[in-house]
C-alpha cells in the first residue's frame, strides 16, 4: 500500500519539482546571457541561477533521505 503511494504520488511530485528547478536554473541562465549588458539583468539571472541550483540540491537531498529511510525502517527496497 505504502510503496504504490509512493510511486504514484510522491514520484511524480518530486519529478515535477525538479522540472521546476532546471526551468528556474535555465531561465537565470538565459537572463544572464541576454541581458548581459545590464547589471541588474545580470543580477537577476545570477538570483536564478543560484536558486535553481539551491532548490535542485534541497529536492536531490531530500530523495536520497526519502530512499535511505524506504530501505532502512520501511524495508521497501531490497
Amino acid at each position: 500500500m505504502l510503496n504504490k503511494v509512493i510511486e504514484n504520488i510522491l514520484n511524480p511530485f518530486v519529478n515535477l519539482l525538479i522540472g521546476v528547478a532546471v526551468i528556474v536554473f535555465l531561465w537565470g541562465l538565459v537572463e544572464f546571457v541576454a541581458k548581459a549588458d545590464n547589471p541588474e539583468g545580470r543580477e537577476t539571472g545570477q538570483k536564478h541561477l543560484l536558486w535553481g541550483i539551491v532548490g535542485l540540491a534541497i529536492i536531490l537531498g531530500a530523495v536520497g533521505i526519502l530512499k535511505i529511510v524506504q530501505s532502512t525502517v520501511l524495508g521497501l527496497f531490497p
